[in-house]
């Protein structure tokens, strides 16, 4: 038994970082997908909601056999949804799509990707304990390479308006970290139903921020350009959906069950390096020497910080 066990442990680990980096592969996808509906005048709410609604379609299904099998929920579960429908799912695609269309995938993402970074600030500031010497470290080498992204050293163009919706972005992603941790629990709604329901959730949220004119919600037929090919305008709403949500999340939860969180998420951190290529790639968005100098540094610094400061 301890022998077969110890046997299929290889095994399941190297099946665990495959599924790990094809999450990854998925996820950082997103960005040069939207940035191709953006350049075709749609605006970031219309993208955010292609992107919700199509995830709630495709996983309606699933959603429906699980509660064809007989799961019921529980107090507190329908709260959960909400929250993580408002502020991880909806909250951060408006967020991090808003800073795509003003900066490029990769800088976008690279501020979002500081969210370890603002969740440990503000779990500091709330009375806890002192971090790590490792993480205060990590803390410091982030920013330096966040300036080194921004390059604003050389002279580049400084996009207010997109830093600050990165940041918005970085602060929903802080709360996913800490809305995911909460719900790990046995007591917290299965993963498919937490985000099944929080597509439907955030799929409203988006119609209704459209509706209220807090921010423009509009799309056109007009057909977009990937990697120098001219495909109609629902390939990429379908990309966006299909590969770099729903698939993005489920072979994510897969590869967490295989690999634990921690080295799932070290894992995860090439989403950086995928949605780079894949912007330079797919919407021809080429960074400088000194903006991948900057990449390198702060995908170090998270990786120290998650290091220093493993999830519970």
């Amino acid at each position: 038994m301890g022998r077969a066990g110890a046997d299929r442990r290889p095994t399941r680990t190297a099946s665990g970082l495959a599924i790990a980096l094809l999450s990854a592969f998925s996820f950082g996808l997103a960005g040069p997908f939207a940035a191709a509906l953006l350049a075709v005048g749609w605006s970031p709410l219309a993208v955010a909601l292609g992107r919700l609604a199509g995830t709630a379609v495709l996983l309606g299904v699933p959603l429906a056999l699980v509660f064809a099998r007989g799961w019921r929920p529980r107090a507190g579960h329908l709260r959960a949804v909400v929250v993580y429908g408002i502020v991880p799912l909806a909250g951060a695609q408006v967020c991090y799509f808003n800073a795509v269309d003003h900066l490029s995938v990769g800088v976008a993402l690279l501020i979002e990707y500081t969210a370890p970074v603002l969740l440990l600030g503000w779990m500091w500031a709330r009375g806890g304990a002192r971090p790590k010497p490792a993480t205060l470290l990590g803390a410091a080498l982030a920013v330096a390479g966040l300036v080194l992204v921004l390059d604003v050293a050389r002279g580049a163009e400084f996009d207010v308006v997109g830093v600050l919706w990165g940041l918005a972005a970085a602060v929903c992603l802080a709360a996913y970290f800490r809305l995911s941790a909460d719900a790990s629990d046995e007591n917290g709604p299965p993963a498919l139903v937490l985000t099944a329901g929080g597509a439907i959730v955030g799929s409203a949220v988006v119609v209704l921020v459209g509706a209220v004119g807090l921010l423009p919600l509009t799309a056109t037929t007009t057909p977009i350009a990937l990697a120098g090919w001219t495909a109609p305008w629902w390939v990429g709403v379908v990309l966006v959906a299909a590969l770099s949500t729903t698939l993005a999340y489920l072979t994510g939860i897969a590869a967490v069950g295989r690999l634990g969180s921690r080295l799932a998420s070290f894992v995860g951190l090439s989403e950086v390096l995928f949605a780079v290529l894949g912007a330079w790639w797919l919407v021809s968005q080429r960074p400088t020497p000194t903006q991948v100098a900057g990449g390198v540094l702060v995908v170090a610094a998270i990786a120290l910080i998650r290091w220093a400061e493993p999830p519970p």
